[in-house]
């Protein structure tokens, strides 16, 4: 991954990804999830920053990332780039039709998930992350513990 800095003063409301990421189009993973179509995905992705509560998530009416201002001003620089990478994956599979919030699966089981999750692990390892915290970046808030710890499972993580 290249030498990465995040503009954490954008406003609220709507933005380039470059705006918020400049090299994100530099990053080999881009290539991965859209194959030679990525530097087009990158470069014609928008993104909302807004007052949500979470972290980030995909507006799957509009094909936007919403990222929280609090989480883009204080999150860990890591972290938020692997959320990039997350929904940026989120975002293929919107434009591919798929359903990111099938309701047959449970969050965890969700095939959409885990492929993000799980190209976003991969990303983590290439960037150094390791044992706590991966699994630090991994656990997800608004699941059991035990449905946490499933996902990291399914990862190879735990």
């Amino acid at each position: 991954m290249p030498d990465v800095s995040l503009n954490r003063s954008l406003r609220l409301g709507v933005h380039n990804l470059t705006d918020l990421c400049p090299q994100i189009g530099k990053f080999s993973v881009m290539r991965q999830i859209f194959g030679s179509g990525y530097k087009k995905a990158v470069a014609s992705q928008k993104v909302r920053v807004s007052r949500a509560k979470m972290y980030a998530f995909i507006d799957d009416k509009k094909g936007t990332i919403v990222i929280s201002s609090n989480y883009l001003k204080s999150g860990n620089q890591k972290h938020i780039l692997l959320d990039l990478i997350h929904e940026m994956v989120h975002i293929r599979q919107w434009r591919e039709g798929k359903d990111l919030f099938d309701k047959k699966f449970k969050y965890v089981d969700r095939p959409t998930e885990i492929e993000a999750y799980r190209i976003a692990a991969k990303e983590a390892k290439r960037m150094g992350l390791g044992g706590r915290e991966l699994e630090k970046y991994l656990k997800v808030d608004w699941v059991s513990k035990a449905d946490s710890d499933r996902l990291l499972n399914k990862l190879g993580v735990k």
